[in-house]
């Protein structure tokens, strides 16, 4: 074994990494940006290097800066963690180059399966059924455009290169087949170097369930079972578990025998994830699930693997990396009750999640779940990373027992002044359909009105804040309290009480019960936290807004910091409701800026390749109406 690390990588994945290392007693080394010099990952670490300015491709995507970084603090191993360049085959090569391990499959494996059209030729020799579809040389419109009415409409279009829920696009029909195809490959290019597609067939009803599989380099190869991602947003998974509603034993061994099929295809060392495609409009048959692609990496979701299987993942990348063999054979593996793992983000549900970025002043997350969290009360969450701020992943016997248990821990998520997902994290859970195992690729959007709806406080809640209003105003108090504090407050028989909640009216009737809360003095008002949502309530009527930009004036404004890279309009254009102005690039997505009302455009302001703030002012819909 060796007796250092360098994880390529940052937030969570890094903390989780150096988790299972310290417990080896192998030393630790963080990289950071500028972003990231006093992160959470970086206070984790025994030692850390600065590798560049906060963008990332100047920084977590520098190859020469990071294999400079390794030999710099005298690191024997890079561990690549997942996402920047966790599958980057030339990464690999330049750190073993440079005399270090490579804590991953070997560069041919990661460059074989890392294309997605390559792998598709490989899995049909190794006798691996693959989703039907085209892939070819000739990536001209027309070509692409007539192999997609042969497979019949919908069809994916997606990246060739990369993965992660980028570079793909759904298309109904051949009218939106050259805007799709234009701005698949701009979010190919842009995150993978590669604006190369190939064509799939969409299938319906679809379930996404992947397979973890480890190998080792001395032959040995075992699945760690199945894990269900079928819960997605934007092509992006939300919730994950193991193993996979509805899976019958028969289907599960064809399943698995599939991936490890994939996997020998190309002498698998490490861990990997064959992902996998289902149709299950009749549930999970053996005879309707197609080979997507493999993931040469460590998944996001491997809690919920190492939940059921009691199998620490990173160890066993440690181990193999090391050339042990692996540390269990296939009849030793067993599951054992479920897991589901929720990604809490930093978001804004309500407002097609985008980032939601600042300083976490408070931050409490709950307690009897595991909590793999990238950081901590006082953090920042910038706008060049994603917003991932920590993953909940909850074990039960049952899968009943651990959807409930992972509800009532979103629920009981509080975080001020930045917004997450919590609320829609815990409506996910709760939802009949999702209990019932009921769900395919569409659920989130087929509900997404009801999910990503803002609650308003409970009758309780309201009551506990005009009482804890009363108390700080007969106390005469001015300056913020000492953080989060408890009470439990009696009232008089029966009284009504106006205050405002996030700016808006509220009429509180205080009943004589008791009542018990959390509550945050911001000195601003007091933040009250409930069902995974924080409240701000006031004494007072808030001042009035100016120039809030909310689309009542037809201003549209960035909502967050980030490059521009697309305008699909031009001034005076005549645009309806919902159409697309702009389209910006921040933290790992891109966020379509869309007209408030029908009208006409004017003051466009935008062009691609500029660099935007958060509020500045893109372009302006004049109402024809008026």
């Amino acid at each position: 074994m060796f007796r250092s690390v360098l994880v390529a990588n940052r937030g969570e994945i890094a903390r989780r990494i150096f988790r299972t290392a310290r417990r080896l007693g192998i030393e630790t080394v963080a990289v950071c940006s500028d972003a990231d010099l006093d992160a959470a990952h970086v206070r984790d670490a025994d030692r850390a290097v600065r590798i560049g300015p906060a963008a990332a491709a100047e920084s977590y995507l520098s190859i020469p800066d990071l294999v400079a970084a390794a030999l710099e603090s005298g690191a024997e191993a890079v561990h690549p963690g997942y996402g920047f360049l966790s599958e980057n085959a030339a990464f690999a090569e330049s750190v073993q180059a440079a005399g270090l391990t490579w804590i991953g499959p070997s560069p041919g494996a990661i460059r074989d399966m890392g294309l997605k059209d390559s792998a598709r030729e490989r899995m049909i020799a190794a006798g691996v059924a693959v989703t039907p579809g085209w892939q070819g040389d000739d990536g001209r419109e027309a070509t692409l455009l007539a192999a997609a009415r042969d497979l019949g409409w919908p069809v994916l279009i997606k990246a060739a290169a990369g993965g992660g829920g980028r570079g793909i696009r759904r298309v109904d029909d051949g009218d939106g087949f050259a805007a799709a195809l234009a701005a698949c490959r701009r979010e190919a290019l842009a995150a993978f170097g590669d604006d190369r597609v190939l064509l799939e067939r969409c299938i319906e009803a679809p379930r996404h369930i992947e397979v973890q599989v480890f190998g080792d380099a001395h032959g040995g190869l075992v699945h760690l079972f199945e894990r269900d991602c079928t819960l997605q947003r934007r092509r992006q998974k939300v919730i994950e578990e193991a193993p996979a509603p509805g899976m019958t034993d028969e289907v599960r061994a064809a399943v698995c025998a599939a991936a490890l099929a994939a996997a020998r295809a190309v002498d698998y060392v490490g861990a990997g994830t064959v992902e996998f495609i289902a149709d299950a409009r009749d549930g999970l048959r053996a005879d309707r699930i197609w080979f997507m692609e493999m993931n040469t990496r460590l998944q996001v979701e491997h809690p919920v693997t190492e939940a059921v299987t009691g199998v620490d993942l990173v160890e066993w990348q440690f181990r193999v990396a090391a050339g042990e063999p692996l540390p269990l054979s296939q009849d030793q593996i067993a599951l054992d009750g479920w897991a589901l793992e929720a990604r809490l983000c930093a978001e804004v549900p309500e407002r097609g999640f985008i980032p939601s970025i600042g300083r976490l002043e408070h931050l409490r997350l709950p307690e009897g779940v595991r909590i793999d969290s990238g950081v901590e009360a006082g953090d920042e969450v910038g706008p060049h990373y994603d917003s991932l701020i920590a993953k909940l992943i909850a074990w039960a016997p049952t899968r009943e027992g651990a959807t409930e248990a992972l509800a009532e821990a979103c629920a009981g998520v509080e975080t001020w002044p930045l917004q997450t997902n919590a609320a829609f994290l815990a409506k996910c859970l709760d939802d009949p359909d999702f209990l019932a195992g009921r769900i395919d690729t569409d659920f989130i959007e087929a509900r997404m009105d009801r999910l990503a709806a803002p609650a308003g406080p409970s009758p309780d809640l309201a009551r506990a804040a005009a009482e804890a209003l009363g108390a700080l105003a007969a106390e005469g108090a001015s300056a913020p309290s000492a953080g989060l504090a408890g009470f439990r407050l009696n009232a008089p028989p029966r009284t009504t009480v106006r205050l405002w909640c996030d700016g808006q009216p509220l009429v509180a009737h205080l009943d004589g019960e008791d009542v018990e809360a959390d509550l945050l003095d911001t000195g601003e008002g007091l933040v009250l936290f409930e069902s995974g949502t924080a409240f701000r309530f006031t004494a007072d009527p808030p001042d009035p807004e100016v120039g809030a930009g909310g689309g009542g004036d037809g201003a549209v404004v960035a909502p967050l910091p980030g490059r521009v890279v697309a305008v699909p309009v031009a001034e005076g254009t005549r645009v309806a409701r919902g159409d697309v102005l702009v389209v910006i690039e921040a933290m790992k997505m891109e966020h379509g800026l869309t007209a408030p009302f029908d009208g006409v455009v004017e003051g466009l302001s935008a062009a691609v390749g500029d660099q935007v703030r958060e509020g500045e002012a893109l372009a302006r819909v004049r109402s024809e109406a008026s």
